[in-house]
C-alpha cells in the first residue's frame, strides 16, 4: 500500500513530498524530546524559527500536537501519524523493497531499515533503538526469559527505548567489559533494560582480554561468574553491536603493531570478540566469559544491530560470520552494503 501512494505522490504531486518529510521529522524531533519548546525545536532541526512556527501550527491545527507552557508534544493522534509516516518514508525511499533483497543476499532472515544516517544524526541512532525495542517487545514473553545484551552507543538507545513491562525477564551482559564509558558498558545497558522492563539483572564483573588462564580460573572458583555464564549461553533472546575491526582493537587497547597485523590479515568487522573478514572469516577471538559467535545457534533470536555508513563492511563481515536472525540498521548502512554486494 505505502509503495503504491509513493509511486503516485512522484508522479502527480513530487513538490509535496519534501513538505511531507519536513512535517515527519518535526514529529520525530518532538517524539524524542518532548515536551520541547520551538526554540530548541528549531536548533534540533537546523531551521529558522519562523520556518518551524508555520509547520508546528499547522500540525496543531490539525491535532497531532498539543502545545502548553512545558513545549510542545505529541497528541495521541500524532503518535499514530507518526508511525504511519514512518512507514510511509521507508517506502518513498525504497527501503521496503531493499529490506526483502538485503535479506536474502546476506542470508538472513530479516533486516530493518530505518531511515537516514546514525553516522551525523543522532536521531536516527535513536530510531535504530526505537526499532530494536519495538523487535524485543514482540518477540519477549513474560516467561522467565533472559536476554542478552552486549555494549556500545547503539545498544544504550535500544535499552533507554524499552517502554513496555515483562516482569519475569532477567537481562545478562553478554561477555566481560571493554572499559570506557561506563553507560554504554554491556553491565550498564542490561540494568538500565531491566528496569524500563521491570524486571531483574545479573552482572559480570569481569574484564575482557583477560588469559584463558585466568578465565578458567574465575570459573573454577567463582560461581557466581559460573552461574552468570550459564545464564548467558542459554539466553532466548541476543541483542548485540557490530564495530569496526580497527577501533574496536584500539578499544581494546591492542598494540599497534598488532592491530595492523589484524588490519593486513583483512579483518573489517568485530562483535562478540570475534574480528571477522568480509566472507565471514574469524581472524582473531578474544577470550572472555560469555557468548561467542558459535554459541548462537542456541539461542532462540539474535538480533544484530549497527549503522551507518562507514560500517557497511563490518555488518556484512559479521553477519557472513553467522548466527544473526536479524538484521537492524539504518539507510545510508543499508545502501552502502547494496553497492558492496
Amino acid at each position: 500500500m505505502w509503495k503504491k501512494i509513493a509511486q503516485l505522490h512522484r508522479k502527480i504531486s513530487p513538490e509535496l513530498i519534501s513538505l511531507i518529510e519536513e512535517r515527519y521529522e518535526i514529529l520525530r524531533h518532538i517524539q524524542y524530546s518532548e515536551p520541547v519548546g520551538r526554540r530548541a525545536l528549531s536548533s534540533m532541526l537546523e531551521k529558522g524559527e519562523r520556518a518551524v512556527r508555520a509547520q508546528v501550527e499547522f500540525l496543531k491545527n490539525t491535532g497531532l500536537l498539543d502545545f502548553s507552557p512545558m513545549g510542545m508534544t505529541l497528541t495521541p493522534e500524532g503518535k499514530v501519524m507518526q508511525r504511519e509516516l514512518a512507514e510511509y518514508i521507508k517506502a518513498l525511499h525504497g527501503l521496503t523493497m531493499l529490506e526483502t533483497e538485503l535479506s536474502e543476499k546476506l542470508g538472513i532472515k530479516q533486516v530493518i531499515i530505518v531511515p537516514g544516517d546514525s553516522e551525523v544524526n543522532n536521531m536516527v541512532r535513536r530510531e535504530l533503538g526505537r526499532a530494536t525495542a519495538n523487535l524485543l517487545a514482540q518477540h519477549l514473553t513474560d516467561d522467565h526469559m533472559i536476554v542478552a545484551v552486549s555494549g556500545g552507543t547503539v545498544m544504550a538507545n535500544v535499552a533507554e527505548a524499552v517502554n513496555f513491562s515483562r516482569p519475569s525477564v532477567t537481562v545478562v551482559p553478554v561477555r566481560g567489559g571493554l572499559g570506557g564509558q561506563v553507560e554504554s558498558q554491556a553491565n550498564s545497558i542490561a540494568a538500565t533494560m531491566a528496569n524500563r522492563l521491570g524486571g531483574k539483572y545479573r552482572m559480570l564483573h569481569l574484564p575482557e582480554g583477560v588469559s584463558e588462564e585466568m578465565v578458567a580460573s574465575m570459573l573454577a572458583s567463582n560461581n557466581n561468574v559460573l552461574t552468570i555464564a550459564d545464564m548467558i549461553k542459554k539466553s532466548n533472546i541476543l541483542i548485540h553491536g557490530i564495530g569496526q575491526a580497527r577501533e574496536m582493537a584500539v578499544r581494546r587497547g591492542f598494540d599497534d603493531e598488532f592491530v595492523s597485523k589484524l588490519i593486513n590479515s583483512g579483518a573489517v568487522g568485530e562483535a562478540l570478540g570475534h574480528y571477522c573478514t568480509l566472507t565471514g572469516k574469524n581472524i582473531y577471538i578474544t577470550s572472555s566469559v560469555g557468548l561467542q559467535l558459535d554459541n548462537l545457534a542456541d539461542i532462540g533470536l539474535v538480533i544484530a544491530v549497527a549503522g551507518g555508513r562507514k560500517k557497511a563492511e563490518a555488518i556484512i563481515a559479521v553477519i557472513s560470520a553467522g548466527g544473526q536472525d536479524v538484521l537492524v540498521t539504518d539507510e545510508a548502512a543499508a545502501k552502502a552494503i547494496q553497492s558492496i554486494i
